[in-house]
């Protein structure tokens, strides 16, 4: 919707088409239903890619703050949340609406419910073949996102469409998920299931190393939360993800003053952590001889390996919640294909890949439609 409307104010005489029956679901429930549009912070820093230099271009010539100025033209009220994070006041349909308003005005054709059997290159441009009859064009912008949320229209047809035309894709795998354990570690953390808190946590992965300070929740099978959810874009099996349960908390002046603290392990950590994580935490890293005792009572060594439990817990994921339960894709179309100013396939002119159908993923919080709003720019101005 957004390089429909740029496009078609340019000028451009524009079709839209969607296999849904409603344009925008993926925006419909994003961020609670009030859609977590941008990120005040946005920037190339906050993306992952294997070519990471390449979102910086389309990042460049639309920000945050042209997407802001859109949202108030159209009189929409919104809220930071967190962190640069933007919310609609109210309902996530504002944007939609916005949108299509945009499109109106570029006078784009739609075509809901619709969909493409086949794209073919002939002389001058492409021939669609869709369920609606045949379309002749000069130019294809495929926008059709990754593999995640399949109950909102998610489908390979990106990726497809790139081999066809013989493009590299990069492995899609699920970006932004809840990540799980082996049952049997699973249920040993059991009786966290549902308590947050609020950790430093850092993996070293493809990308690079992703270091955040966020909330992380335990779940049933693993950990969630936005920090979870975060590091689960540089996590890969085999990978270690640390954990700091209490950031910035000095086990050097505990061990230094043991004998003036009265109380036991679990009592000290409960006045950091959630009650149920003191425990568990203080019960499974000292042993049984060491659960009542109080501080003071304790080995140096028995609390230095708590402190190092704490303080760098390695949580020991081994898959994630997998594309049902994931925010973004990692992975698609090879930006090497593609030029970062347009957006066009190099060796398919007229071709042009958008938004999250490409290898360029952002962290959570705004900044993937961010993506999508500045790539759509992008490519939209050079058709």
């Amino acid at each position: 919707m957004m390089c429909a409307a740029v496009a078609g104010q340019r000028g451009r005489r524009v079709v839209l088409m969607d296999h849904g029956d409603s344009p925008g679901e993926k925006i419909r429930i994003s961020g609670g239903g009030r859609c977590n549009f941008t990120n005040l912070n946005a920037g190339p820093d906050n993306f992952v890619s294997s070519n990471p230099r390449f979102c910086r271009s389309a990042l460049a010539g639309y920000g945050p703050a042209e997407f802001i100025a859109l949202v108030r033209k159209h009189r929409i009220a919104f809220h930071e949340k967190h962190r640069g994070q933007l919310f609609c006041d109210d309902s996530a349909m504002a944007i939609i609406a916005m949108l299509r308003e945009e499109c109106a005005a570029g006078q784009v054709q739609w075509r809901l419910g619709t969909r493409v059997e086949a794209l073919r290159p002939e002389s001058g441009g492409f021939v669609l073949d869709t369920t609606a009859g045949s379309i002749r064009t000069r130019a294809v912008v495929v926008s059709t996102g990754g593999l995640s949320i399949p109950k909102a229209g998610a489908t390979d047809f990106a990726y497809r469409t790139a081999r066809q035309f013989g493009l590299k894709v990069i492995e899609p795998r699920p970006g932004l998920v809840p990540l799980v354990f082996d049952a049997p570690v699973a249920n040993g953390f059991s009786e966290l299931a549902g308590v947050s808190v609020e950790v430093d946590i850092a993996c070293r992965g493809p990308f690079g190393r992703g270091v955040f300070r966020e909330d992380l929740l335990f779940t049933h099978r693993g950990i969630s939360g936005p920090a979870g959810l975060q590091i689960s874009n540089y996590w890969q099996s085999g990978n270690d993800i640390e954990v700091n349960l209490i950031p910035g908390f000095d086990w050097q002046n505990i061990l230094a003053g043991k004998g003036r603290i009265r109380g036991t392990a679990s009592s000290m950590l409960a006045a950091h952590l959630p009650r149920r994580i003191a425990e568990h935490w203080a019960a499974t890293s000292l042993s049984e001889e060491y659960h009542q005792r109080v501080l003071a009572d304790l080995p140096d060594k028995a609390l230095r390996s708590l402190g190092q439990r704490v303080s760098a817990w390695r949580a020991p994921a081994t898959g994630t919640e997998g594309f049902r339960k994931a925010e973004v894709t990692l992975g698609g179309v090879d930006t090497r294909e593609l030029s970062s100013r347009s957006l066009e396939v190099s060796r398919v002119p007229g071709l042009h890949f958008i938004g999250e159908a490409v290898d360029v993923t952002g962290w959570l919080g705004g900044y993937n439609f961010q993506w999508a709003w500045a790539s759509a720019v992008a490519c939209a101005r050079a058709l």
